[in-house]
């Protein structure tokens, strides 16, 4: 299921970021490797959870058009 929420972090040198969810206000880990287009801080997003070994994680990321 389809998930929202607005970047709360993201470093594209570094290659990761950080997205609080709106459902929960959770804090949700993304690589720029499961992202789909460039990102900045305060961007709202749609994407995908998915467990990995190092927890959960937010995958296929996009942009929500407004």
């Amino acid at each position: 299921m389809e998930k929202t929420g607005k970047v709360k972090f993201f470093d594209e040198c570094r290659g990761f970021g950080f997205i609080i969810m709106d459902q929960t206000q959770d804090e949700v880990y993304m690589h720029l490797a499961d992202t789909e287009e460039y990102l900045e801080k305060n961007d709202r997003v749609a994407f995908e959870l998915i467990r990995g070994k190092r927890g959960t994680r937010a995958v296929k990321v996009r942009i929500i058009k407004n």
